[in-house]
């Protein structure tokens, strides 16, 4: 990954807050080299040791409930550019238009859905995303443009870098689901409380970017997952 000039960033991203996040990217381009490298390499081998796991899934979705077993959603990446997530489809058909959030007991989660998303079995189809440039294995989940819309100066140079699979945000909210079930108002307590939270660890991972941290992030979730 090449960081393009400060003044080719878009307008909202030509900051006094994003400046010094993108100072230390730029200052560190031999490790975000060497990110894209570990990101084409692992997705590759992913690819090809996932792919009979990845056809057994979407069989299991397909006889489980009606729909397409890849649910496309768009969401912002790199720059603030936009592009359609894979994932696997956890929710039945039409389920969107009631929410875009979901609560741990959420009714609109199909059975294997539960298990798939348990596990982050859903996010598998996002390997392609990582072999095309699009998202990196380790980043700032991407968010849907409404959200974004609401970041606040600083948290839009969380955009510096792709959109990741993994980060030590969605670490830490693994549990995001049953804290949105205690609230009345789960939109307004994903805006006004966990997002401002999240982007703290997002913001803090940009300011200590290192390869290395990279390689632990991904052990780390590894370790989570199977906790």
């Amino acid at each position: 990954m090449r960081m393009i000039p400060f003044s080719q960033l878009p307008e909202s991203m030509q900051t006094q807050e994003v400046r010094p996040y993108y100072d230390i990217l730029k200052s560190k381009s031999k490790s975000l080299i060497l990110k894209r490298i570990l990101d084409f390499v692992a997705a590759f081998f992913l690819m090809i040791l996932l792919l009979l796991p990845m056809l057994i899934i979407a069989v299991a979705i397909k006889c489980s409930s009606k729909g397409p077993v890849i649910y496309k959603q768009v969401r912002v990446t790199t720059y603030g550019k936009h592009f359609k997530i894979w994932k696997f489809r956890t929710m039945k058909v039409g389920s969107d238009a009631l929410g875009e959030l979901t609560c741990s007991d959420d009714d609109r989660v199909t059975g294997i859905g539960r298990f798939l998303r348990k596990y982050r079995l859903d996010e598998l189809p996002q390997i392609f995303h990582v072999l095309s440039g699009k998202m990196s294995i380790v980043g700032t989940r991407p968010e849907v443009p409404r959200y974004v819309e609401k970041y606040t100066p600083e948290m839009m140079a969380t955009l510096l870098m792709p959109a990741g699979v993994t980060s030590l945000a969605s670490i830490m909210f693994k549990d995001e689901a049953e804290l949105l079930e205690k609230s009345s108002d789960v939109d307004k307590e994903y805006i006004e409380v966990i997002l401002p939270q999240k982007m703290e660890y997002n913001l803090k991972y940009i300011s200590r970017f290192s390869f290395k941290r990279d390689i632990y992030l991904i052990f780390k979730t590894v370790v989570e997952v199977f906790r």
